[in-house]
C-alpha cells in the first residue's frame, strides 16, 4: 500500500458495482461505507453479508460499513464513489447534497447519458454538487466475474494525475488492473454508447441472426459511436481501448450482460416493458439510446444502428424490419463509410 492508504470513502449505490468496489476499497485497508437508499436492503446486507439480489455468492467483507442513513454516510468523507444508474444520479445527489463535504472528489462508476440534459455522469455530479475533481471509470468490468476472482482491466479517466493515482491505489486488486486516461469525454461516452450496441446485439441473439451478423454489428457500431465521440471532442484512440472496444465486446457477448439480455428478450418477442421486468437490474442502454439519438441530431452525426434501435424500442418497428433497413443502405467503400461523420452521408455508413 502507498501513502494514499487509509482513506475515508463513501460508496453511493448498493447494486453489484457499488458492492464490489466498496469491498475492494475495504479490503485495501480503507475506511469504506456503502450507502443505499432502501433501509430494508441495507439491513439485509448487514445481516447476511451478501448482496443476494445483485451479487449473489460474494461475501461482503466485515470492514465494509453499511448504512441507509444519509447523515451518517459522509462523516469525515475524503472520497466518494458514485455507483448509481445514470438516470437516477441527479435525484440521488440532490437528496444527499446537504451531507456531502464541499470539494470532495468523486469517482463515477455509471455508464450512460442523462435523458433530460444529455449530460455525462461527471457533468451531472459537478452540476448538482458544485465544481470538484472527478474520475470516470469504464471498461470491461462484469462485477460477478471480478467478485469471483477472475482477472479484468479497466480505465480511470481524469485530467488530475494525482487523483488518477489515488483511484488506482484505492480500487486496484490482485485480479483488477487499472489504467489511467485523460480523455474523460471519450471514456464516458464509450462506456455509455457500448450499451446501445449491446442491446442491438442481444436482439440479434434473440432472433438467432448468427455470429456473422453480431460481429458486423460490433464493428459498424464502434464506427458510429467513434464518430459521435470525435464530434464531441473525444480522442479517437479511446474508442479502441478498454472503455471502447474492450467494454463493447464484453457487453455484447456476456451471457450476464443486462443490456444484451434485455435485447435478447426483445428479439424473442417481448415488449420493452416486459423485457425490463425480467431483469434484476437496469439496462442503461435503453434510456441511453434516447439520449444518443438526440446527441446525434445535435452534432449532425449519422448513427444508423442507434437510430434503428430507437425505432425498434420506441416506435414499434420490428427487429427484422430494422435489419432489412440497415442491410439495404447504399453500398460503399468501408473506410469511406468510417470517415462519413455527418447525417447527410447518403446512406453510406
Amino acid at each position: 500500500m502507498t501513502e494514499l492508504a487509509l482513506q475515508r470513502i463513501t460508496i453511493i449505490g448498493d447494486g453489484a458495482t457499488g458492492t464490489l468496489f466498496g469491498a475492494i476499497a475495504a479490503n485495501n485497508g480503507h475506511f469504506a461505507t456503502l450507502w443505499g437508499r432502501r433501509a430494508e436492503h441495507i439491513a439485509a446486507l448487514r445481516r447476511e453479508r451478501e448482496n443476494k439480489l445483485y451479487l449473489p455468492g460474494f461475501s461482503i467483507p466485515q470492514p465494509l460499513q453499511l448504512t441507509a442513513d444519509d447523515s451518517v454516510a459522509f462523516i469525515n468523507c475524503q472520497l466518494i464513489l458514485c455507483a448509481v444508474p445514470t438516470q437516477f444520479i441527479r435525484a440521488t445527489l440532490k437528496r444527499l447534497a446537504a451531507h456531502v463535504p464541499a470539494g470532495v472528489p468523486v469517482i463515477s462508476l455509471a455508464k450512460g447519458i442523462e435523458n433530460t440534459t444529455l449530460l455525462r455522469p461527471t457533468e451531472i455530479i459537478e452540476q448538482v454538487w458544485g465544481p470538484r475533481p472527478t474520475v470516470a471509470i469504464a471498461g470491461p468490468a462484469i462485477a460477478g466475474e471480478i467478485a469471483s476472482g477472475l482477472p479484468a482491466s479497466i480505465v480511470a479517466a481524469t485530467t488530475d494525475a494525482t487523483l488518477a493515482q489515488r483511484a488506482q491505489d484505492i480500487l486496484s486488486a490482485a485480479n483488477l488492473r487499472i489504467y489511467t486516461n485523460d480523455d474523460v469525454i471519450g471514456v464516458e461516452l464509450a462506456g455509455a454508447t457500448k450499451n446501445i450496441i449491446a442491446v442491438a446485439a442481444g436482439i440479434l441473439d434473440g432472433i438467432h441472426a448468427g455470429i456473422n451478423a453480431k460481429a458486423s454489428l460490433l464493428t459498424r457500431g464502434l464506427v458510429e459511436i467513434s464518430r459521435l465521440g470525435a464530434a464531441m471532442g473525444a480522442k479517437p484512440l479511446t474508442f479502441s481501448g478498454l472503455a471502447g472496444l474492450g467494454d463493447l465486446a464484453t457487453t455484447c457477448f456476456s451471457p450476464g450482460s443486462r443490456n444484451r439480455s434485455f435485447g435478447q428478450f426483445i428479439g424473442q418477442g417481448l415488449t420493452r416493458l416486459q423485457a425490463m421486468e425480467k431483469l434484476s437490474g437496469i439496462a442503461e442502454g435503453v434510456a441511453t439510446t434516447q439520449s444518443v439519438v438526440e446527441l446525434a441530431r445535435k452534432y449532425e452525426v449519422d448513427m444508423p444502428i442507434t437510430r434503428c434501435l430507437h425505432a425498434v424500442l420506441f416506435e414499434g418497428k420490428k427487429p427484422a424490419e430494422g435489419i432489412a433497413e440497415l442491410m439495404s443502405r447504399r453500398q460503399c467503400h468501408e473506410l469511406q463509410a468510417a470517415a462519413n461523420s455527418t447525417s447527410s452521408s447518403n446512406g453510406c455508413t
